[in-house]
């Protein structure tokens, strides 16, 4: 419990980023664009993180394809040396997640299953972070598939191109 509440905290913690992220264009502090992948780095505290957004989005409701209101629907990963935080997966679909469900990724036919609280969900633990950014960095595209608190299923793709030079760049940034 301690250590899903902690990743909990530290998902809810970046709604404030969110924004952030996907100003891709505007926001002053994106050091880096790596093909698909954008690198941003804070100051204070530092954080940095690598973050894509999808190349297709499909929303079904009873079997039927369906136009939903979505925010910004984006995949990260997180550095936060001073939180210990070192690549912390995390995926915010733009809408609230069906309440107690998971949220599924599929790369390369890799399975990964991602814990949700309200519009976030990320990984169990650390450990499964790290296989995840492997996946990812062997891949081609990850495509996550999730459930909505009003029964609508979301399957956004994102291409994994460029994710390799973005995670590792973003890591490098804060001292990794």
């Amino acid at each position: 419990m301690g250590m899903n509440f902690a990743r909990a905290v530290a998902g809810l913690c970046l709604v404030g980023l969110a924004s952030a992220g996907h100003a891709q264009d505007q926001s002053t502090n994106r050091v880096a664009a790596k093909t698909d992948w954008s690198v941003f780095v804070e100051d204070d505290p530092k954080e940095c993180w690598s973050v894509s957004a999808p190349k297709e989005t499909v929303n079904t409701r009873d079997g039927r394809v369906v136009a939903v209101r979505r925010s910004d629907i984006l995949l990260f990963v997180f550095h936060r040396p001073a939180a210990g935080v070192k690549g912390q997966v995390t995926f915010t679909g733009g809408y609230p997640f069906a309440p107690g469900s998971t949220v599924n990724m599929d790369i390369s036919g890799n399975q990964f299953e991602l814990f949700s609280e309200g519009e976030w969900a990320w990984p169990a633990t650390a450990a499964d972070d790290a296989k995840i950014i492997t996946a990812m960095k062997r891949g081609a595209k990850a495509t996550i598939t999730a459930r909505s608190s009003r029964g609508t299923q979301t399957k956004d793709t994102f291409s994994l191109l460029g994710f390799t030079a973005a995670v590792e760049d973003a890591e490098k940034r804060c001292g990794g």
